[in-house]
């Protein structure tokens, strides 16, 4: 009874060891084996210059003779140099010159068409498309102002032939509210006036101080920010126009000393030659900031009322 005892002890205890073995060559095993996992990386944005989409192509087509037209845009009010009384500053413009055909209008049916962008300051524009209905800012801070305005077509190419743009500078005595934001009378956001959740609102940046002029030398040069702006959806998502105006400049390609220069996120800087549309394909999902700049013969940006540097932001919706 006894040697029996004595054998089954054993083999527990043999049974216990092997068990025993047997965890620390599982437990080697796992300090040895490396978990492995695929992370992939964010996809990355390469934008590059396309060719005028398809679109547009026929939208110039349909236009016919319009787009040899040369508009010539008066403004009647405010007046170069006015002082106005009170928040409210009516805007008058008078169209011109030879305009085969060329009138401002928004289409009901596709809400497109041809129109004037008109800039407060240097916030983004809005569109003005009937120009016998009254276009009024509203909300105007006081103090010294500019009023930029140009021809566009209805995929917001502007119309760059001489006395297409214009620009006045008034003053505001009595103004708005600072802390709300400039409208059109159809409500339309002209300027932030850095009031709180309005940029969000409207999509377009307009995240700025009190809009005010700056001290501008209309004799000196300067570019005006036109495209791109705002949301852009489906479609016309990509590919995305850059486009502006440029006034008292030559640039290298029409044989002067300017070029201007484009920065899309804080990437790579880019040059623009050609005074002409910049079509960039590859856009990604999300906000992207861009911004434009005039360069002087030195290359370095042209101060001239801190418009020559511009920055918006936008939003690819896909």
């Amino acid at each position: 009874m006894k040697k029996l005892s004595n054998r089954f002890l054993l083999l527990i205890i043999t049974t216990v060891v092997a068990l025993s073995l047997a965890g620390c060559s599982g437990n080697q095993d796992n300090a040895y084996t490396t978990a492995t996992s695929t992370v992939t990386p964010p996809p990355t944005q390469l934008l590059r210059v396309v060719s005028t989409p398809q679109t547009v192509l026929d939208y110039k087509k349909a236009s016919g003779e319009q787009e040899e037209a040369k508009p010539a845009l008066h403004v009647i009010s405010p007046a170069e140099g006015a002082v106005i009384n009170g928040p409210v500053v009516a805007v008058k413009l008078h169209l011109a010159g030879d305009l085969k055909g060329y009138k401002p209008h928004k289409d009901p049916t596709t809400q497109k068409g041809n129109h004037i962008h008109v800039i407060l300051d240097n916030e983004p524009y809005e569109a003005y498309y009937e120009l016998d209905q009254p276009f009024e800012l509203r909300n105007v801070v006081a103090g010294k102002h500019t009023l930029r305005v140009f021809p566009s077509r209805p995929w917001h190419e502007s119309y760059k032939n001489d006395g297409a743009f214009r620009m006045v500078t008034f003053t505001v005595k009595g103004g708005g509210d600072a802390s709300k934001p400039t409208t059109t009378n159809t409500g339309q956001t002209m300027a932030n006036n850095n009031s709180a959740g309005s940029a969000q609102a409207t999509g377009e940046g307009k995240d700025m101080p009190a809009s005010t002029a700056g001290d501008v030398d209309p004799t000196k040069p300067l570019l005006t920010y036109s495209r791109p702006k705002g949301e852009y959806k489906g479609a016309e998502a990509d590919p995305i126009m850059i486009d502006f105006w440029l006034s008292n400049v030559r640039i290298k390609g029409a044989g002067g000393e300017y070029r201007v220069r484009y920065i899309i996120d804080d990437n790579e800087p880019r040059y623009i030659d050609k005074w002409e549309p910049v079509w960039l394909s590859g856009w990604l999902a999300g906000k992207h900031t861009v911004r434009l700049e005039l360069l002087g013969p030195d290359e370095f940006p042209v101060k001239n009322g801190d418009f020559n540097i511009t920055t918006r932001e936008i939003n690819i919706m896909k």
